[in-house]
């Protein structure tokens, strides 16, 4: 009887530590976060052609997902895998104009859009009759 009670006793035992050594793994969440990029990354373009947008004033005072407060008159962004504290060259591919920012929030998560620039940032590199979205060169600096 003893012999059956240790068994079993360890059989649950062994099933308790496989279930909770599982729970510790990737929770298959599709926003990826990076370390900090790799020196070999620096001054590559990141992407040749993409999609960015600006946010909108509701969020001026909201909380990023690096923990600071969204300010719309910074030079900041949101990317979905870029690690926060990236300095990137967002290049709009219709006139040329550039702006550099930091990546300090998640987003965006409308599907076909690359990355979200502050009103600021967005502004300095549009033409006054674009609005909305540019067609846009991203390069880690």
């Amino acid at each position: 009887m003893d012999s059956i009670r240790t068994k079993l006793f360890f059989a649950l035992f062994g099933i308790t530590i496989a279930l909770s050594m599982n729970s510790c793994g990737s929770s298959g969440s599709k926003v990826r976060t990076t370390s900090v990029p790799k020196s070999s990354e620096k001054g590559k373009v990141y992407k040749n052609k993409g999609v960015a947008s600006y946010y909108h004033d509701k969020f001026n005072g909201r909380k990023t997902a690096n923990g600071e407060r969204f300010n719309n008159k910074e030079y900041t962004a949101a990317h979905r895998e870029l690690a926060f504290g990236t300095k990137v060259r967002v290049t709009n591919l219709a006139n040329d104009k550039s702006v550099v920012v930091i990546i300090n929030d998640r987003g965006p998560f409308s599907r076909g859009r690359e990355i979200d620039l502050t009103k600021k940032a967005f502004m300095e590199i549009s033409d006054k009759s674009t609005h909305g979205e540019l067609s846009v060169k991203i390069e880690i600096l």
